[in-house]
């Protein structure tokens, strides 16, 4: 059975599953819904206030006064549903274990439950960071529809990424710990919190090697210049994303057969 087949074929239980989690978060907390929106927010008052005054003379063509908090936004928000796709992904065989030795579906749900959850996390913060922008007058227009080409690449990436750690991790448990090291090191060689022209042009190609870099760039063009990113600076994180499913989709079939027995 192929994998879009036996995505469609067991749709029931993936939504089933994701609204039990999902329910499941809000119910088991105080403050439920919240906290989808507090980590982020916190994480984005934190930048502003520690950069703001340094960085928004350092970010070119820009007279908003909301100018540096937008470009935080921005490219926390995208990050922030790219590495939790990324850390979900890794755990999803592991600690589902009981329920893959117990019934019979095709392991590739998994994945499907994880990305789901990630983007419904996604839309209800990026909504309200719409709502912010809208509020502030600095909603970029029908530009604003150029985002989602961008969130498809990251999502592909990310999904691609998390397949290859959630295999790995089942058969070697330092999988875990690499990757969330290889995530900090990621995050800071992104150009997030910090616009890539203070960088000095000796290190600066590092910086554009990173697949992340035009995307959150592209995303941080709209919202914050209101003006369409190139296009042809999206063919790496294009071709990585691409590469990264096709070799998650390889090992997990090669080591499907074993999953179980290992877990």
């Amino acid at each position: 059975m192929s994998m879009p087949r036996s995505l469609w074929e067991y749709r029931g239980f993936i939504l089933a599953t994701v609204k039990r989690e999902f329910q499941s978060n809000v119910n088991n907390s105080i403050l439920g819904l919240c906290w989808i929106v507090i980590n982020p927010l916190v994480m984005v008052f934190v930048y502003t206030v520690v950069f703001s005054h340094v960085m928004r003379a350092k970010l070119p063509h820009t007279e908003s006064d909301f100018a540096y908090s937008i470009y935080i936004c921005s490219g926390i928000f995208a990050w922030n549903m790219f590495s939790l796709i990324i850390v979900k992904a890794q755990r999803m065989f592991v600690d589902n274990a009981n329920m893959i030795k117990k019934i019979k579906f095709p392991r590739i749900c998994l994945s499907a439950i994880t990305l789901m959850n990630a983007i419904i996390n996604f839309i209800i913060v990026f909504s309200l960071f719409t709502l912010f922008l809208v509020a502030t007058k600095n909603f970029p227009g029908l530009l604003y529809l150029n985002i989602f080409p961008l969130i498809g690449i990251l999502i592909i990436m990310a999904i691609g990424i998390g397949v290859i750690a959630g295999v790995l991790n089942v058969f070697f448990k330092d999988t875990e710990k690499i990757i969330e090291i290889i995530l900090q090191f990621w995050f800071w060689l992104t150009p997030i919190i910090y616009p890539i022209s203070i960088i000095p042009n000796e290190l600066r190609f590092v910086i554009e090697l990173n697949p992340l870099t035009s995307i959150i760039q592209g995303l941080q063009s709209i919202f914050v210049k209101k003006i369409l990113p190139d296009l042809s600076t999206f063919l790496l994180p294009i071709i990585f994303s691409i590469l990264c499913c096709i070799c998650g989709i390889s090992l997990y079939r090669r080591f499907a057969g074993e999953l179980v027995d290992e877990l």
